[in-house]
């Protein structure tokens, strides 16, 4: 499967998938057929590239849950006052 790979998101250490099958797992199931069209459809010449811009995607992100988490949380206040 080849080497663990790291990064840093707000601070915070966190492993990226390095693989096909690690990369759709860890995508939300509702990204993973467009993940799977995009691997399938990459020419030997850009399935780094693809591969790449999957691997951050699925990473998360805690701080754009967080801000995700808010608006949701502002937008239930809006409906729940009109």
């Amino acid at each position: 499967m080849g080497e663990s790979l790291k990064t840093f998101v707000g601070g915070t250490e966190v492993e990226v998938p390095n693989s096909i099958p690690d990369i759709r797992a860890a995508l939300p199931e509702e990204r993973r057929e467009e993940f799977d069209l995009a691997i399938n459809e990459a020419g030997v010449h850009e399935i780094q590239a693809v591969m790449r811009h999957w691997m951050l995607e699925a990473v998360p992100d805690p701080e754009a849950e967080r801000i995700l988490h808010r608006l949701a949380q502002d937008e239930a206040e809006r409906r729940s006052v009109a």
